[in-house]
């Protein structure tokens, strides 16, 4: 893993609530200029990759030759591309997380003092600004971690080919997200390489603190006075396993149906069984305000104080979307917090 992508040391950040699938913010912003396609010491595309037809959950996408005008759609497909040497001709304005500028840190690390691409509106993903898109002339347009309709997906596609998730909305592992990626810029052995990367720096990280192993854990936020709970199923949760620990019995036996995220009132939040409580929160007020909630408070695990909240707006977006730009840049500073829950739990 390159130097930049290592190097994340304490950041400070605040501001407004993100909700449980959606990671940016509503702004727009534009860049005055227009990125360049490829770095200039990025890796060369295989080009006997091609043609290569990518299935996904809404239906198969072939793309002819080696893409090299990239646009990328959702909270972290920007990350994948720009860790392969890719730097996309347009990304999302992430005014949620992001700098005045609208991009996020491990993304302004990675761009050094490149020119930043072009920045597309509405970040959350609802609403997608095709007339922007267009204007970018893509050869490709990666949407693996997104929320893309079926009818958005159609009308992308006549823009350019575009490669939609997998399996389900905002669901793709960034495993995933990084070969899927890397599969559609002819990328595939380097993208396989950053997942091993990656996956050794969590081993790492898991090894240097040991105290983190089988302990269980609920991950959660307070939601107009109830308690939010991600499921199994959710990629933030998934990294937190990533590192050892194991989800609490409590959340998938509450859980209904398919849904990766449901809610407990305030009163029932004392009969949540776990070793630690993880929560994030837009900001310290909103944390502070949280623990000092007595209905709250009874919780076992915040009693103990095996509580490990995730504060400020970058950091919840780097968990809320992990990628193999985020994955470091957020643990660094969050995981020995993690372990003082942890001790605190034992």
């Amino acid at each position: 893993m390159n130097t930049r992508r290592v190097r994340r040391r304490l950041h400070l950040f605040t501001a407004a609530l993100l909700t449980a699938a959606v990671m940016a913010g509503c702004g727009a912003g534009d860049s005055d200029g227009e990125a360049g396609d490829r770095a200039p010491d990025g890796p060369t595309a295989n080009e006997d990759a091609f043609p290569v037809t990518i299935d996904h959950a809404l239906g198969e996408t072939t793309i002819e030759t080696a893409p090299e005008r990239v646009v990328t759609w959702g909270p972290s497909g920007q990350d994948v591309a720009l860790a392969l040497g890719v730097t996309p001709v347009a990304m999302p304005y992430f005014e949620y997380g992001g700098d005045e500028d609208g991009v996020l840190p491990w993304v302004r690390e990675e761009l050094g003092d490149a020119e930043l691409p072009t920045l597309l509106p509405n970040a959350a993903g609802e609403e997608i600004p095709y007339e922007a898109i267009a204007e970018a002339q893509p050869d490709v347009i990666l949407a693996v971690y997104s929320g893309i309709t079926a009818e958005q997906y159609e009308t992308l596609s006549q823009i350019a080919p575009t490669v939609a998730y997998p399996d389900a909305p905002w669901s793709t592992p960034w495993q995933e997200q990084t070969r899927v990626i890397g599969e559609a810029l002819g990328l595939a052995d380097q993208a396989e390489q950053l997942v091993a990367d990656t996956e050794a720096y969590l081993e790492q990280t898991a090894a240097d603190y040991p105290q983190l192993a089988g302990k269980t854990f609920v991950y959660a936020t307070e939601d107009d006075g109830q308690l939010g709970i991600f499921t199994s199923d959710d990629v933030r949760v998934a990294l937190l396993t990533d590192l050892g620990m194991t989800v609490a019995p409590y959340v998938d036996e509450n859980a209904t149906g398919d849904t990766v995220y449901y809610y407990v009132s305030a009163e029932l939040a004392a009969g949540i069984d776990t070793d630690i409580l993880v929560a994030w929160f837009n900001d310290q007020q909103a944390a502070d305000a949280f623990a000092a909630n007595p209905l709250f408070a009874q919780n076992p695990a915040m009693k103990a104080g095996a509580y490990a909240p995730i504060i400020g707006e970058s950091y919840v977006a780097a968990s809320s979307a992990p990628s193999v730009l985020s994955i470091p840049w957020m643990l660094d500073d969050y995981v020995p917090q993690l372990a003082q829950a942890a001790d605190a739990a034992s």
